[in-house]
This record gives C-alpha cells, sequence and structure tokens, in this order.
C-alpha cells in the first residue's frame, strides 16, 4: 500500500521545528503520514526525538546529511541513525564550489569512502538531486548520472527537479530500478513560474510514478516542498489527500 511508505521530509516545516519539534512530529502522525525524513535536529537532542518518534509509531524515511559531517563526524551521524532506527544516510546537495567535473569526481569519491566505510554496518549512502547536476556533462553524460554510476551510491531522485531540468521524471527514474530505496515526490506548478506545488496541483502525473515505485522497489515516497504560499502544514495536508485519492484510484497496485 503507497500509504505505509508516505514520508513528509522534514525541510518542509524547518521553521515549525524550531519552535515545536515533538509537537510537529505528533501534528504530522495524526494528520497520516506513516514516517518523516530527518533533515537536521534544530539544536534538539537526537534521543529526545527518537523518543517522540517511538511514542507516536512515526517511523524513519532516512536521513538528509551533509557530506562534509559524513566525512568527519561520522560516528555521531550514526548513533542518530541508529536511534532513529534508519539505514539510508542521504548527501542532501553538492558542497559549494564543486559544479564542476572536478566536483563531481571528488564528491563521487568522498561518498564512496563513506559508503565502504559503513556497508559492513548495514548503512547506505545515497546522494539527493537538485536540477544543476543536469547542467554539466561529464563524459557524454549528466552529472547527476556520472554521480550515480558507482553502485555504491544510491540516488534519491527528486520529481521536481528532474522536471526543472527539462527532463521527464519517470523515464529518468526508470533508470534506477531496485536501486532507489527512496523516492523524492514534489510537484511544479502549471503556471509557467516552474515554482513548487502541492502534490496533484501541478503538472507531474505521479499515477505511473507511484506505480513505477511499488513494483522497482522504492520503500519511501518522500513529500517534500521546499517553499509553500501559506502554512507548510496545510501543503502537506493537500499533497497527502492527494496521494491517498491515487493510491484509492490505481489499479493493481
Amino acid at each position: 500500500m503507497i500509504r505505509d511508505k508516505l514520508a513528509a521530509q522534514l525541510y518542509t516545516l524547518r521553521n515549525e521545528l524550531k519552535q515545536d519539534f515533538p509537537g510537529v512530529l505528533r501534528e504530522l502522525k495524526k494528520m497520516g503520514w506513516a514516517a518523516v525524513q530527518i533533515d537536521g535536529l534544530h539544536g534538539y537532542p537526537a534521543s529526545d526525538i527518537a523518543a517522540v518518534m517511538k511514542e507516536t509509531g512515526l517511523r524513519t524515511a532516512g536521513m538528509h546529511v551533509g557530506l562534509e559531517r559524513m566525512k568527519t563526524d561520522l560516528e555521531a551521524v550514526l548513533e542518530e541513525a541508529r536511534l532513529f532506527d534508519t539505514k539510508d544516510l542521504i548527501c542532501h546537495s553538492l558542497p559549494n564550489g564543486l559544479q564542476n567535473p572536478e566536483g563531481y569526481l571528488s564528491v563521487r569519491n568522498d561518498l564512496h569512502n563513506v559508503a565502504s566505510q559503513v556497508r559492513a554496518l548495514g548503512y547506505r549512502v545515497g546522494y539527493h538531486n537538485h536540477d544543476f547536476e543536469f547542467h554539466t556533462i561529464i563524459e557524454g553524460k549528466f552529472a547527476l548520472e556520472f554521480l550515480l554510476e558507482d553502485p555504491a551510491v544510491y540516488p534519491e531522485i527528486d520529481t521536481y527537479w528532474v522536471q526543472k531540468a527539462g527532463q521527464d521524471p519517470l523515464s529518468f527514474i526508470s533508470n534506477y530500478a531496485f536501486r532507489m530505496p527512496i523516492l523524492h515526490l514534489k510537484d511544479m506548478t502549471s503556471d509557467g513560474r516552474q515554482y513548487f506545488a502541492e502534490i496533484g496541483t501541478g503538472l507531474i502525473d505521479f499515477a505511473p510514478i507511484l506505480k513505477w515505485g511499488l513494483h522497482n522497489g522504492v520503500e519511501w515516497f518522500a513529500v517534500e516542498q521546499d517553499y509553500c504560499p501559506g502554512s507548510p502544514m496545510d501543503s502537506l495536508a493537500i499533497s497527502l489527500a492527494h496521494l491517498l485519492e491515487l493510491e484509492r484510484n490505481l489499479d493493481s497496485l
């Protein structure tokens, strides 16, 4: 079922979390989310947040972690992953100044090295894309494809950013069947602004994307909206309602 694989990416609620992280988690559970994806702790102890997750029954659909922290603070990152009961450590973006062939090569090597340190412990290292990885060509392919050629690095493809780069999200993710434990769902406005939108209100067709994910090894569908027109909680509620409606209407799930 789709509903058991739906996670709210907490970057969407970054401002609300700073005020009341536990309260936000409890509200997300009441809304109907099965999981959240961690994106920073905003000064709260990991153990306190993990306790609220256990209390609510929310699961963890991976953690977004900066590459530098993976490299220099890996022991603490792994302790957080243990507390949150997740095995996915996702590099959330390319570090500044590295949007060039040499930079992408260094990032690929760094991710490979981190993955080699944690694989035996049961952890997976991934990379979350934006659109800029499509602006650089390396060895005849997009820089994102170059990064993900390393089988030690798991894709976390974001549908909005693929669309923003002028590519078809469904076609692009199809290259990573059974290699992508987490897929990011994010819609784009259909008014020509190409801005962030609630799932189901924009131009991306998510029904075939969900079908593909269910049949090709996606464990979590993480919903993220970088900026919302009003309350981020309201935006997440709209996205969740649409995804649940798709679940009711899709055949042979």
